[in-house]
């Protein structure tokens, strides 16, 4: 028997909830969850008006209870929850006291195993305390550093018999993945609630259980230090600098040629202005792949031109970042090659071989470090530091999946101001 699908409303908002609700409803949604932004957004309301839209279907209340477990449980059973939430981090006290109240409400309980040391061993404690369901939970900041929760999920499902729920970055590609691994409730949030079409997204991933197949998709996967390129090169500059909280922008550097996108670790290059000899020496030294970074101080004479680009493009390197000067605009444009500057002069320097290769520069007050990745299109070029350089590419399709949704918001008749909520968010 397929497990049973549930969908993590984990919006701020509760007319966006309420609408991708109906949609996952009509896509075979089994069990909807008021989601704890939901919850501390719009409060138990939300539970109450899921509740009141579809009397027959099991609504969870995410609480993520940490104290107080008698008063929260009691007041998501006469919202209408039929499971809520609590914490296995939380004291025994707190736990015993949720499941007693609980049976007095006719609600069922699921302990989260989020940021609990030893799951496997919580899991089998809570579960003589009287649990109704364990959930396995691979919290989101952690799903952007490439986290899954799959091994965790067939051992702690080795280890209870009572039914395990599993959640974290879960799509239509690995919901089988999820199945295998001993789950009996599936809970999915971003695939579905960042969908333009949240009922399609709900029926990949209800096929994908039933079937035990996976529905290829390319949204709502997060990637490794492996796949940071493949994702990058799915978002926009922009959706990288919002999901780096605005940073990370070199100022002034824009393409030469209009179209063209480049990805990739940064090979950078220090040099006196107009010395172009090492911003060619590097050429062969950098690998296929690779973004060569150029402070050549921001002035000109230009350090970089045709013959250079055309070198680049035989050795494969992805792009060429110049805080300088370049030349030979129509000549580049014809090779299609992605190279951004800060300036465009006719004039060339001269190879005098000052500078170095592969030390950290300096370029708009940004510091760049050899293998930090660099990203560039029409916007720009924003670079980040390779530490995160898998975290900052995850966020970023997160940034561009939620934008989808609010393209078919607009798209359906709303404005921008109307989407973002902005009179209700506005600061007071």
């Amino acid at each position: 028997m397929a497990p049973l699908l549930q969908i993590a409303l984990d919006f701020l908002d509760l007319p966006r909830a309420l609408a991708v609700a109906a949609e996952a409803v009509a896509g075979g949604a089994d069990w909807l969850e008021a989601g704890t932004p939901l919850i501390k957004s719009e409060g138990l309301d939300s539970v109450r008006q899921l509740k009141k839209r579809w009397p027959d279907k099991v609504i969870v209340a995410d609480l993520k209870t940490m104290d107080a477990g008698r008063f929260e449980m009691e007041s998501a059973a006469k919202a209408g929850a039929s499971v809520a939430g609590v914490l296995g981090a939380a004291d025994d006290a707190t736990i015993a006291e949720c499941i007693e109240v609980a049976g007095n409400y006719g609600l069922q309980v699921v302990v989260d195993m989020i940021a609990v040391d030893d799951p496997v061993e919580r899991a089998r404690q809570v579960e003589e305390m009287g649990a109704d369901f364990i959930g396995i939970h691979t919290a989101i900041d952690q799903q952007m550093q490439g986290k899954d929760p799959f091994d965790l999920l067939a051992r702690v499902r080795e280890a209870v018999e009572v039914p395990v729920t599993v959640a974290g970055g879960i799509n239509s590609e690995t919901a089988a993945a999820a199945a295998a691994a001993g789950a009996d409730i599936v809970i999915v949030s971003g695939a579905v609630i960042k969908s333009a079409d949240a009922e399609a997204a709900t029926r990949d991933i209800r096929q994908a259980l039933e079937s035990s197949r996976p529905v290829p998709t390319r949204l709502y996967k997060r990637v490794g230090d492996a796949d940071v390129r493949e994702a990058l090169l799915q978002v926009s500059t922009a959706n990288l600098s919002d999901a780096m909280h605005r940073r990370g922008e070199l100022p002034g550097l824009r393409p030469l040629v209009r179209g063209c996108k480049m990805a990739g670790p940064a090979v950078t290059v220090r040099t006196a202005p107009g010395d172009w000899a090492k911003s060619v020496e590097v050429i062969d030294r950098a690998e296929a792949g690779d973004v060569v970074v150029i402070d050549a101080g921001g002035t000109g004479p230009a350090v970089w031109g045709e013959l250079a680009t055309h070198s680049a493009c035989e050795r494969g390197l992805a792009g060429v970042v110049v805080h300088g000067a370049v030349r030979d605009v129509s000549e580049i444009t014809d090779l299609g090659f992605p190279v951004f500057s800060t300036l465009v002069t006719p004039t060339a320097g001269e190879p005098r071989g000052f500078g170095e290769i592969g030390v950290p520069i300096t370029v708009s007050r940004v510091r760049i470090h050899p293998g930090d990745w660099i990203l560039g299109d029409d916007d720009g070029v924003v670079v980040v530091p390779r530490r995160k350089a898998a975290e900052a590419a995850n966020r970023a399709m997160d940034v561009m999946e939620r934008e989808n949704r609010l393209r078919r918001e607009i798209r359906d008749g709303s404005t921008l101001s109307q989407v973002a909520y902005l009179e209700k968010w506005e600061k007071t």
